[in-house]
């Protein structure tokens, strides 16, 4: 996956969460196989975005490219790993708060009457 500088951010951030998540709530040093695949899920996710360099924090996004099931997961994670971040990675934590006060990106109007994001 080839993301461009603020994405390449935006993925080292959901990295270092998942990963606190993971050693907090699974306890080992390493991922278990379900925050792997969550892992590869969000990254995936993240390279598909449709705004991608002039994208808000994902919470903000008025497009929701995450399954239901996986928005809850991420959810869950943001919020007992959120507060904890400014201590681990205090500046992704900036950073990610930061983007959080970024404008809603507008969606584009593609050929024809669709909209494409």
């Amino acid at each position: 996956m080839l993301f461009a500088p603020r994405m390449k951010a935006e993925a080292a951030t959901i990295k270092a969460m998942i990963a606190l998540y993971c050693r907090k709530h699974h306890g080992g040093p390493e991922l278990c196989r379900e925050c792997r695949e969550f892992e590869e899920y969000a990254l995936k996710r993240l390279a598909s975005c449709p705004f991608q360099e002039g994208k808000t924090t994902c919470g903000n996004c008025p497009v929701h490219c995450y399954q239901p099931k996986m928005r809850k997961k991420v959810r869950a994670v943001m919020r007992k790993i959120g507060p904890k971040m400014i201590l681990h990675h205090p500046l992704m934590a900036l950073r990610h708060l930061v983007d959080g006060f970024r404008k809603k990106p507008k969606k584009k109007k593609g050929k024809g009457s669709k909209s494409t994001f």
